[in-house]
C-alpha cells in the first residue's frame, strides 16, 4: 500500500515528490553530520543548529531538487539509452556543466539565508575544493545512475547519494575560511593571555 502511494506521488506529482524527498535527504544528511561533529566529537557537546537544518531544507526542497529534476528530464530526453558513449556524455555533462552551476547556487543560497554581507566570499574560498571533492564522489555515482537507475527515480537516487555528499559538503562548508581561522586563533590567544 505504501509503495503504491509513493509510486502514485512520483507519477502524479513528480516535482513535489522529488522536492520533498531530496529536501528530506539533505536535512537528514546535515543532521547526521551535525550529530557526529557537535555531539560526539565536540567537547563539550554543542546543540544541533536547527537554523542550519532549515537552510538545508530550503535549499534541498526549494532550489536544488528543482534544478536537478528539470536537468535530468532534459538530459534523459536529449541522450537516450545506455550505450557507453551516451553514459559518458551524460556523466561528463552532469559533472562539468550542471555541477558547477549547482555549487554556485548552493553557496549563494546559503550566503543569502545566512545574511552574509559578501555573498561570494565563502564561494571564492571553498569552491575549488568543493568541486574537486564533487568530482571524486559524483563521477562514479552518476555513472551508476545513468547506467542502472530508471529516469523517474534519478532525483531520488541523487538525493540518496546526497546523504553521503551533503555530509562532505557540510564539512567543507563548516571549515573556517582563511580569515576566520586567523580571527579564531587570535581570539583564542587573547583569551589565553587574560
Amino acid at each position: 500500500m505504501a509503495l503504491r502511494l509513493i509510486k502514485l506521488a512520483f507519477t502524479k506529482y513528480p516535482v513535489t515528490a522529488n522536492a520533498v524527498t531530496y529536501g528530506s535527504l539533505y536535512v537528514t544528511a546535515d543532521f547526521s553530520q551535525q550529530l557526529v561533529t557537535k555531539k560526539f566529537l565536540a567537547s563539550p557537546p554543542q546543540p544541533i543548529d536547527t537554523v542550519a537544518l532549515s537552510r538545508y531544507a530550503i535549499f534541498g526542497c526549494g532550489v536544488g531538487s528543482h534544478m536537478l529534476y528539470f536537468w535530468y528530464k532534459w538530459l534523459d530526453k536529449r541522450y537516450v539509452g545506455t550505450a557507453t558513449t551516451t553514459i559518458v556524455k551524460k556523466v561528463l555533462l552532469d559533472q562539468f556543466l550542471m555541477t558547477p552551476q549547482l555549487l554556485v547556487v548552493f553557496y549563494l543560497t546559503m550566503a543569502v539565508l545566512e545574511g552574509r554581507e559578501d555573498l561570494f566570499e565563502e564561494m571564492r574560498n571553498k569552491y575549488a575544493k568543493t568541486f574537486q571533492s564533487s568530482c571524486l564522489f559524483w563521477l562514479p555515482v552518476q555513472t551508476v545512475n545513468f547506467l542502472f537507475v530508471p529516469p523517474a527515480a534519478r532525483v531520488v537516487y541523487v538525493g540518496t547519494g546526497s546523504l553521503a555528499w551533503a555530509n562532505i559538503l557540510c564539512w567543507i562548508k563548516r571549515q573556517p575560511q582563511d580569515g576566520e581561522a586567523q580571527d579564531a586563533e587570535g581570539q583564542q590567544g587573547q583569551l589565553q593571555q587574560q
